[in-house]
């Protein structure tokens, strides 16, 4: 191949409109989880901020006494985006995952943009399955470690 064929960039293709919401998604989940985390103040019992945003207790929780999986996430993501790592993994470390993952994706997301890629095409080359396996068994981990601290309690 010719050297000044290879060193010339190719036009630049348009974007698929998966792309662009893809991309509006990424930023719009970090700032969500951000605005969120900054609007609501977690919950000293480690699970119930949520209710601050007007919903109702965990029903799981109060037919059970177990917390569900999602139990202390929303607190955890409160005490996450102000920065107290430490209350955040203690109330509940899939929150956690969930806010480190939010600026990753934003940031992954970006540099695909730039580079000029298509969102929905890289989306499609992904081997989600994996990723859906690893986030499903953190959030399992998560949710055993939960349990585990209110039984303590």
């Amino acid at each position: 191949m010719d050297p000044e064929a290879r060193a010339t960039p190719a036009p630049p293709r348009r974007r698929t409109v998966e792309h662009w919401l893809l991309l509006g998604l990424a930023l719009a989940a970090l700032g969500a989880l951000l605005a969120l985390g900054f609007v609501v103040e977690p919950d000293p019992r480690g699970f119930g901020t949520h209710e601050q945003l007007g919903f109702a207790p965990c029903r799981f929780l109060l037919l059970t006494g177990v917390p569900c999986p999602g139990c202390g996430v929303t607190t955890s993501v409160a005490h996450a985006a102000r920065g107290d790592l430490a209350a955040s993994l203690a109330s509940q470390p899939f929150g956690l995952v969930v806010l480190l993952l939010a600026p990753a994706a934003a940031v992954y997301a970006l540099v695909k943009h730039a580079r000029g890629h298509d969102l929905a095409e890289v989306l499609r080359a992904t081997r989600l399955g994996w990723w859906a396996a690893g986030i499903g068994l953190a959030a399992l981990a998560a949710w055993a470690w939960k349990v585990a601290a209110m039984s303590g309690r």
